[in-house]
């Protein structure tokens, strides 16, 4: 797939570019593809592409999932896919989290300061931006059917055996980068646990066919 130029902001598309997906492990792309055969799928029969990505605390791991999986179904132009996040206990977005997006090319404008504050996270000039903060994952700001439940902690994979709604689970786990936080080495992880997400979400993306 051809990526769509002018759609997302220049220095995320840079970005972007420069993220090689000949870099994804064989067994990793098996990991992520009952993802890209569940979009596909949608696709093929004129559905709506709902994808929830799920953790326990909604805070680092599921926010950028959910905010590079729709960057870079913008970026390939792949139509009418609409990406959500929850956790199976709310907590708040983690500030290091907007850092990463905002270096690599996002507009984060912070909506309200609270314990649980809202950030509009933008990734293109002319598209509606993701609204983070952190919910549960059947929070009514989410779908409550159709959608694919994509689990990334094991944590809350094996501690949320049912996903009400969820047409299809999908376990697609990541290391938490929340094991770097008060080190030397947080800004570092936090960047190399992005950029793993995004060169993953636009792998997916990449092989779908319009």
């Amino acid at each position: 797939m051809t990526p769509v130029t002018d759609t997302i902001f220049p220095k995320l598309q840079e970005h972007m570019e420069n993220l090689s997906i000949n870099d994804i492990p064989d067994i990793r792309k098996k990991t992520l593809q009952p993802l890209i055969d569940f979009i596909q799928n949608k696709l093929n029969t004129a559905q709506a592409v709902n994808i929830n990505f799920i953790c326990t605390h909604n805070s680092r791991r599921s926010h950028l999932s959910q905010v590079w999986a729709q960057a870079s179904a913008v970026y390939y132009g792949i139509p009418n896919v609409h990406c959500y996040s929850g956790g199976t206990e709310v907590t708040a977005l983690f500030p290091m989290v907007a850092r990463v997006l905002e270096y690599t090319g996002f507009n984060i404008q912070k909506l309200s300061d609270s314990s649980n504050p809202l950030y509009a996270i933008k990734y293109s000039p002319n598209f509606h931006p993701v609204i983070g903060f952190s919910k549960k994952y059947d929070d009514d700001f989410n779908p409550v059917s159709g959608f694919a439940a994509i689990m990334t902690c094991s944590q809350a994979d094996g501690g949320c055996p049912f996903i009400s709604g969820a047409e299809q689970r999908i376990p697609i786990t990541f290391e938490d980068p929340k094991v770097f936080d008060g080190t030397p080495e947080q800004e570092a992880k936090y960047m190399e646990r992005s950029k793993q997400i995004a060169r993953e979400m636009k792998y997916v993306f990449s092989t779908i066919k319009k």
